[in-house]
């Protein structure tokens, strides 16, 4: 594939993703007979590096091609969790029969390089058969390893190269099971040598910090219930601290020590889940609920007492399932009102600048490239949106599966790797035969 970006230090942070040194790469650079090639691509997890959908190198054709071209496609199993990109391999979590998978392919070509399982029996929770039974969480790529969250709340790293599983932990023995009603769906996140992620039923629970390389506790923080949501990793008036909402509330804890620091209760009511992930932008905390509209807070930190200030509420449009993504200082995300709409809002002020069409789909999961974002449908459509506050406007439209598209896409320089209900497809840009078999 052609890859664009340039930077050395993305090669380093992809060799270490797969078990190589990252000090040699460092240390010797590029060789000498790519200088003028791009670094491996690298999307480690859950709306990429930094969780917010940014997509970083990516330049967009001047005009987008009026269809795709299919490279390859593998069967891998059902479950919503983001393909995993680093150098020249995929990773995918997935379900097959009674079994977790975790497989390792070959970008270019498909090729299966490993596929480990392991038993995963569940019992699904009543009005949630539709969605399956996972894993619903996205696995994080740190260190040379790969982390899992099962369905089941069983956390498990893997060796990036070989596929060897190295640790487990569960939290079943502290509260009796380690996930919310329907299953785990909190994706992990990696800060430095802590895996970080919330155990816990929907009553009861708290969000843990494991040692990448053994599985040790370092630290568990609170004993609110487990969400739906994935925390961040965002740096506040200067502390480093892991945001997250759970069962009840929006929490600030330091990512170090997990000291808690703030919080602000939006609980889960009635039927009304704690799904989308929060977006973060300039110190801000974008924050909206199924039926609870959308916030804007902003944490403060004042005379050694953290505080959060509401800078606006807005209940025109509401998250359900779907996390919004920043561009600019614009939120692009799918409101449930009106069966689905595509919307922009101006952060600022919390003013929708503009709805899409009504009766669009289910969900809508998100990647925010210069000038547009990127929207892949549940029904198996790709639409390519203006990411301009004026009006909606799709700048290209693709079909990219006939429906159970709910897992994450990514978007490399060459093209989109699409998970469905039950395939990995990649579909590359035409001009770009790299990928193709």
């Amino acid at each position: 594939m052609n890859i664009r970006i340039n930077v050395p230090i993305v090669v380093a942070i992809a060799a270490v993703a797969v078990g190589l040194p990252a000090a040699e790469v460092l240390a010797e650079g590029l060789p000498a007979t790519t200088t003028t090639a791009a670094p491996s691509p690298y999307w480690p997890g859950w709306l990429g590096p930094d969780r917010n959908g940014w997509v970083a190198g990516f330049k967009s054709p001047a005009r987008w091609p009026a269809r795709l071209q299919k490279a390859w496609r593998m069967p891998v199993g059902t479950g919503y969790g983001s393909p995993l990109v680093a150098g020249d391999r995929v990773y995918q979590h997935a379900r097959q029969g009674n079994d977790e998978v975790l497989w390792c392919f070959d970008l270019k070509s498909g090729k299966v390089h490993w596929r480990q399982s392991y038993p995963a029996p569940f019992k699904i929770g009543g009005g949630g058969e539709y969605h399956g039974k996972g894993p619903k969480s996205s696995p994080v790529m740190a260190d040379g390893r790969v982390f899992t969250m099962s369905i089941r709340g069983q956390l498990i790293a893997w060796d990036a190269a070989s596929g060897k599983r190295l640790w487990s932990r569960d939290y079943d023995s502290r509260f009796k099971k380690s996930h919310p009603y329907w299953g785990a769906a909190t994706s992990p996140i990696v800060d430095g040598k802590r895996v970080i992620v919330h155990f816990g039923t929907d009553e009861q629970g708290a969000l843990v910090a494991l040692d990448v390389a053994t599985g040790k506790e370092v630290w568990s923080q609170g004993k609110d219930g487990a969400s739906y949501s994935s925390p961040l990793l965002v740096e506040i008036h200067g502390v480093r601290q892991v945001v997250e909402w759970n069962h009840r509330a929006l929490v600030g804890v330091d990512s170090h020590s997990g000291k808690f620091l703030w919080e602000y209760p939006f609980p889960h009511v009635g039927s009304d889940q704690n799904m989308p992930t929060p977006s973060f932008h300039r110190g801000r905390v974008l924050l909206g609920g199924e039926n609870r509209g959308i916030l804007g807070l902003e944490p403060q930190h004042k005379n050694g007492a953290w505080s959060v200030k509401v800078l606006w509420h807005q209940k025109t449009v509401a998250l359900d399932m779907s996390s919004a993504v920043v561009n600019g200082d614009l939120l692009f995300g799918f409101s449930h009102y009106g069966r689905g709409r595509l919307f922009c809002l101006d952060i600022t002020t919390g003013k929708v600048l503009w709805q899409g069409p009504g009766r669009t789909g289910r969900n809508v999961m998100f990647l925010s490239i210069p000038d547009h974002v990127v929207a892949l449908i549940d029904n198996g459509q790709l639409q390519v949106v203006s990411a301009h506050g004026k009006n909606f406007r799709a700048a290209a439209t693709y079909r990219v599966a006939e429906g159970g598209t709910w897992a994450p896409p990514v978007l490399l320089d060459g093209g989109f790797l699409i998970k469905d209900k039950d395939t990995l497809t990649l579909w590359s840009l035409p001009g770009d035969t790299s990928a193709k078999q």
